[in-house]
């Protein structure tokens, strides 16, 4: 299979890694020439649980033009505001057998794929894929960390079971992601989105990995709290989530990634741009919609904004 993954940052670098391993040409897309040019000549090194591996059948360039024809495969992972850009620089790439499959943290990334396709491309299948738990981080170009490898999630636009969507699950299986394809992936996009509404605005303001802040009883409080709020909304929404029991729910994912910095974080300590409008910010928008406010996650989306501000 013919795949480009846009975006090589942490998560992007694991997908190009593990994807090519498996016999996939591979082409990972970013603009950060170090990154690209580390991997391009010492191969990408993937440090996890099981030790260090390093990868080199990766091909890293600096835009799609560069893919040369058209792909079977677009696993879209750059960040949430840089989606709009990315999709419209993939005409060369995308033909009427391309899936395009959105990897964002938070919600309506569907939409902004849609709405951004180019004019020549809209045949082109877009997916959603869920990936939750891995804990990644950029150490330095061509070096990637990972706390854990948990279940990758894959699922239609509209609820509904798709070959499509197996077959994509069944790529991903043989390149050793636990993967599957869902029928319902609006249920799963949420319960994610509750566990990155609690960790990401929260560890921003507090600096801290989840671990440390997790310890801080007031600081885990408010972190919950943000959490809560977003469950609130979900349930008023319709959405059917597979707990009873949130601050249950919520606290175990929090445990299994504790010595991770969420990537807002990462982004606050880079002094870059986060994803703070589609996570913790997107809540009172959701909220509003049935007739519910979400004054915490309003007010810590606010202060992280402002912090950006001054980058």
């Amino acid at each position: 299979m013919k795949i480009a993954v846009v975006g090589a940052g942490a998560m992007g670098s694991i997908y190009a890694a593990l994807l090519s391993e498996a016999g996939n040409s591979v082409w990972a897309i970013d603009p950060n020439q170090a990154h690209l040019d580390a991997i391009n000549r010492h191969g990408l090194s993937l440090t996890g649980p099981q030790g260090t591996q390093r990868f080199d059948r990766i091909t890293a360039v600096p835009d799609a033009a560069a893919v040369g024809g058209q792909v079977d495969l677009v696993v879209l992972a750059t960040k949430a505001l840089h989606v709009p850009q990315a999709v419209q620089n993939l005409a060369s790439i995308l033909g009427p057998a391309t899936t395009v499959l959105a990897m964002q943290n938070g919600l309506g990334a569907a939409e902004r794929v849609q709405q951004n396709l180019p004019e020549t491309a809209h045949e082109v299948h877009v997916a959603l894929g869920v990936a939750q738990g891995f804990g990644a981080s950029v150490e330095a170009p061509g070096q990637v960390r990972f706390a854990n490898m948990k279940l990758m999630r894959f699922g239609e636009t509209v609820d509904g079971d798709s070959p499509v969507m197996e077959a994509l699950a069944r790529t991903w299986r043989e390149a050793g992601f636990q993967a599957q394809a869902y029928a319902n992936l609006r249920q799963l996009i949420w319960e994610k989105f509750i566990c990155n509404v609690t960790l990401s605005a929260p560890c921003t303001i507090f600096r801290q990995s989840v671990g440390a802040m997790k310890a801080v009883p007031e600081q885990w409080q408010i972190a919950l709290n943000c959490g809560l709020e977003a469950v609130a909304v979900g349930r008023a929404l319709g959405v059917p989530f597979s707990f009873d029991d949130a601050e249950t729910y919520i606290g175990a994912f929090a445990d299994s990634v504790a010595g991770a910095k969420p990537s807002m974080l990462q982004d606050f300590e880079a002094r870059r741009r986060s994803e703070i409008d589609v996570i913790n910010g997107r809540v009172p928008i959701e909220a509003a919609k049935v007739g519910l406010s979400a004054p915490l996650n309003q007010t810590l989306a606010d202060l992280v904004r402002a912090q950006e501000a001054t980058f």
